[in-house]
């Protein structure tokens, strides 16, 4: 007689009770449940989750203490300090403040009763000096990244343009003023090209360098791709030199904001830069100390509008930062 026929991959099967099915069946309790259901060792608990948001929001206090912080304590530690100073030149803190309102948000006595806001000085000054900013800083900014990609890009043109920046890289741009004079007139143009000028170094030379400094690698995927030249230099150059260009950007702003002060102290209309020199010379001590407070403030402003642009434009390099440190 033949026995009994046990097909493939049926194991687990028997006619005796008490003995386990398929996989995947069970006849006893209490075996362990699947992956991912509550309070299984698979499963993520809540505990975690929760420990990680805690870490995230406690992280984001402690950043916008240290922000807030050190200069909470500078300006608390000058309001005291000088509370009780007799010196023309030091005034206290509180009338500068008191006299920050008066100074560059209300019309100038000589304006007039019926002048409004538009006849401020914030209007008539440190709007068309931001502005003057802004175009200088933009026209480097374009200049640069474009002359930097050409100039990395090609060893020959490296070789023969590195004499020539590295000897206007040596030139002060506040020397050239007198000399832009002579060309521009002390209008609006020639401050645009001493911002321009001195904007225009930090970012060129970084961008050469982060250009430089990709990876052959990606340069031989995209020729293996057959990109063209415009396709290489948007997806693969000016996205892998990105980091670079914005370290540079960040150098050439704040050295903007100090050629915008510099270039508006030389036989010029209006500005912030002028304002502040016609203070010291009228012996207005307060009204100039404000205009100080003024120009940090907007430094400050256009560091934060800043950080928040290149966040976004460097949202993938984050990223990829991240999951470097998380696989690592």
């Amino acid at each position: 007689m033949t026995g009994p026929v046990i097909a493939p991959g049926a194991s687990g099967t028997s006619g005796t009770s008490g003995t386990s099915g398929a996989s995947g069946t069970s006849g006893s309790s209490g075996a362990p449940g699947a992956p991912g259901t509550p309070g299984t060792p698979g499963a993520p608990g809540r505990t975690g989750a929760t420990r990680t948001l805690g870490s995230v929001l406690l992280s984001a206090l402690l950043a916008v203490l240290l922000a807030v912080g050190l200069p909470a304590v500078i300006v608390a530690a000058w309001w005291f300090l000088s509370a009780g100073s007799t010196s023309f030149f030091n005034p206290p803190l509180s009338v500068i403040v008191g006299m920050f309102g008066e100074t560059w948000f209300a019309a100038p006595a000589e304006a007039g009763a019926g002048a409004g806001f538009g006849e401020s000085r914030f209007v008539q000054d440190v709007v068309p000096s931001v502005l003057r900013l802004l175009a200088g800083y933009a026209v480097a900014l374009v200049l640069g990244v474009v002359l930097g990609v050409a100039i990395g890009s090609s060893r020959a043109l490296r070789a023969y343009a590195e004499p020539v920046l590295e000897f206007f890289r040596a030139i002060p741009p506040p020397v050239l003023v007198p000399v832009l004079m002579l060309f521009f007139g002390i209008g609006t143009t020639m401050k645009i090209v001493v911002i321009a000028f001195g904007c225009l170094w930090p970012i060129l030379l970084n961008t050469v360098e982060g250009v430089r400094g990709l990876d052959p690698v990606l340069r031989d995927t995209a020729r293996a791709y057959r990109l063209g030249r415009v396709a290489t230099v948007r997806h693969l150059v000016l996205r892998g030199a990105s980091p670079q260009i914005v370290t540079g950007a960040r150098q050439a702003l704040s050295i903007g904001i100090i050629l915008m002060v510099i270039s508006e102290m030389f036989t010029a209309k209006d500005g912030l830069g002028f304002a502040i020199v016609q203070f010291q010379r009228s012996f207005a001590i307060p009204e100039m100390w404000s205009g100080v407070i003024l120009l940090g403030v907007i430094g400050v402003l256009l560091s934060l509008v800043f950080r928040a642009v290149t966040n976004v434009i460097l949202r993938w390099y984050h990223g990829y930062r991240q999951t470097q440190h998380g696989g690592a």
